[in-house]
């Protein structure tokens, strides 16, 4: 059996990154140096205090509490110390005075607000790990063996601020063959996991009882449907899903079906093809369909791959809004194993984006026949 891989998670405390110590000794102490010698040569000490106000604040953005109290409490002492052995450079006693109550005050504020973001952080991040967390406990780890067919592949699920994706993925082995699962639901966020999950449950099921793949396809149309229905009960918006589905046996054909969803890519003999296929509407949306879900037929001969993907890969776009050319990035790296093309294509497409951030889900899946056989 192949080795699993399974992605790391990033505790929270891990994934926020706060400026080192000594950076933040380093800037007080040269804003503060800054600050003493402009009011030295300007004579107006006292008043220049005022920017040493607004550091506090700035340390509650960026930096820990402790670290934000190390500013403030640097601030206050500077200002109360200034204050009181420059006492002779016009200031009134009033000014003074309002100008270190102003310190504490904005001192302490900027240690509670720290406190606050921190915390909010940390629950935002510990929603999105448990999120994707979820997905990968659902979504089993890659590569999957079966009788028919060996899959590996690449699934990264995004991890931003409400864009907690929908990418799915399952392979049955079923009496009438191995079946592959790759889809893509509509929309982010949890309710769009709470639709990954119903199709996956009804693909784990159904994958066993249906010997045909229109049936198949019919029973998760209607997992998206009962869905959509509990969703409207609870004030949430309806989903659609895209999806194909594979059939891998003994033929020398592979059985597909297409509910809306990307294309696969056939590599053979150093050649990049896609298979010409129906293309249905998404699940869910069957009932608007003025025709029913065909299934297709191609050539799958050994030694070939069929790579699978979502559109998180193939809508990736560069700085200049240009897609990302999976088709010729596909045929400049047909050579490689098909366990390391899902990866080289992802780290591709991240390099492409050129800013390093990823907005959608991705998922890559290689298959080819079981070296069983």
């Amino acid at each position: 059996m192949p080795r699993t891989r399974a992605k790391r998670f990033t505790p929270p405390s891990e994934a926020i990154e706060p400026p080192r110590n000594a950076e933040v000794v380093i800037g007080v102490v040269s804003m503060t140096v800054l600050v003493l010698v402009l009011g030295a040569l300007s004579g107006s000490l006292v008043w220049l205090l005022g920017l040493l106000v607004f550091l506090p604040g700035t340390a509650s953005a960026l930096c820990t509490v402790r670290q934000t109290l190390f500013v403030s409490a640097w601030t206050t002492v500077a200002v109360i110390v200034t204050v009181v052995i420059r006492h002779g450079d016009g200031a009134s006693w009033v000014d003074r005075t309002l100008m270190m109550l102003l310190t504490l005050t904005l001192g302490a504020a900027s240690v509670y607000a720290c406190g606050r973001r921190i915390r909010r952080e940390h629950e935002m991040l510990r929603i999105r790990s448990t999120a994707a967390a979820m997905q990968r406990h659902i979504l089993r780890p890659l590569p999957l063996l079966t009788d028919d067919a060996l899959v590996d592949g690449v699934y990264e699920p995004v991890q931003e601020d409400r864009l907690v994706g929908g990418d799915i993925y399952d392979v049955v082995a079923s009496p009438w063959g191995t079946r592959v699962l790759i889809g893509d639901v509509q929309g982010k966020g949890l309710p769009a996991v709470g639709a990954a999950f119903a199709v996956i449950g009804a693909f784990r099921e159904a994958a066993h009882r249906e010997p045909t793949l229109t049936a198949l396809a019919d029973a998760l149309d209607a997992s998206v449907v009962r869905h959509n229905s509990y969703a409207a009960q609870t004030g949430d918006d309806e989903r659609f899903v895209t999806a194909l589905v594979v059939n891998i046996d003994a033929h020398t054909e592979v059985q597909v079906i297409n509910c809306g969803h990307i294309p696969p890519q056939l590599l053979h003999d150093a050649a990049v093809s896609t298979p010409a296929l129906a293309s249905g509407v998404p699940l869910g949306l069957a009932e608007l369909a003025t025709e029913p879900a065909t299934v297709d037929w191609f050539a799958f001969p050994p030694g070939a791959t069929l790579l699978l993907t979502t559109d998180g890969l193939t809508e990736t776009r560069a700085a200049d809004g240009t897609f990302y050319p999976i088709t010729e990035r596909l045929a400049e790296r047909v050579s490689l194993s098909p366990t390391d093309l899902p990866r080289a294509l992802y780290d591709n497409a991240r390099a492409f984006a050129g800013d390093g951030s990823q907005h959608d889900d991705v998922a890559v899946l290689s298959v080819r026949r079981s070296p069983l056989h």
